[in-house]
């Protein structure tokens, strides 16, 4: 048995580095899938972020417009028929 791989070494070898070669291929494929994948995900992390900037933006944009809404009150009380020229030209002339 000794004395057939001794002869045979060469054959071995070739059988051997074919094998790795393989291997390597298919490590390869799986790799690049893999690769995919995390693209996949990312995109995925990508739309929660702009959902998430999108969130912000509406609340910054929602305390804006109570910020104006207590501001007319304000002037409601302090002076009212400004307010109420504010709030027809907003209501008729903007539209």
């Amino acid at each position: 048995m000794i004395n057939f791989i001794k002869n045979n070494q060469k054959y071995f070898t070739i059988g051997g580095a074919c094998i790795l070669l393989l291997l390597t291929a298919q490590q390869r494929s799986q790799i690049k899938e893999l690769k995919n994948q995390q693209f996949i995900q990312g995109g995925d992390i990508q739309k929660a972020n702009i959902i998430d900037s999108l969130n912000s933006e509406l609340f910054n944009l929602q305390s804006t417009n109570g910020r104006y809404e207590l501001a007319l009150e304000h002037l409601y009380e302090v002076n009212p028929s400004a307010a109420k020229e504010f709030d027809d030209y907003l209501n008729h002339e903007t539209e």
